[in-house]
């Protein structure tokens, strides 16, 4: 991939998006807890990645390591959404559409997929951030210890104490239903 992006930047991005797609947008799905703003969330991280590889030399393209740096880029982006919306006020989700109906799928695969999703995603969304981010990169994108060590720039030994933890407060949160 790196080659690709080295030979024809706008060739090799297609290359690294098409990798990676939908790895961001399962991340960015778990991490928000919503389909809308994991969409918003896997955009806007592909555009900053491509606008990044623009500015980037030979050597640094050529020594990128492309899973962990989009996925850092993902939780940057992540963490300034988190931080915009806490300023404020939430809006009004009476009239919202339903996120994430696919009209050709079972009304009873939808149930079972939202209801179990719904879920996951309360539970997921009631973790501090930084054991959310390590247990959705850990178990749901399924990274080693050491990549989300990179992505979040935390050492190792922290990483394992988020996912620890997160793990940990799951299963209490599951067992509280």
């Amino acid at each position: 991939m790196r080659k690709a992006l080295l030979d024809d930047l706008d060739e090799g991005f297609a290359e690294l998006y098409g990798a990676y797609r939908g790895l961001v947008f399962s991340t960015a799905l778990r991490l928000s807890g919503r389909w809308a703003d994991a969409e918003d969330l896997t955009a806007e991280a592909f555009l900053r990645a491509y606008r990044g590889l623009a500015g980037y030399d030979r050597e640094r393209i050529a020594e990128l390591q492309p899973r962990a740096w989009v996925m850092t880029i993902l939780m940057n982006v992540w963490r300034n959404c988190a931080r915009a919306k806490s300023r404020k006020p939430p809006p009004d989700l009476r009239d919202e559409p339903i996120d994430g109906v696919d009209p050709g799928e079972d009304v009873e695969d939808t149930a079972v997929r939202h209801e179990t999703g719904d879920e996951l995603a309360r539970m997921l969304g009631e973790l501090p951030e930084e054991q959310r981010a390590a247990v959705v990169l850990r178990h749901v994108v399924d990274l080693p210890v050491s990549e989300i060590a990179t992505v979040l720039k935390i050492p190792q030994g922290t990483v394992k104490s988020h996912v620890s933890r997160g793990l940990r407060r799951l299963r209490a949160l599951g067992g509280a239903r």
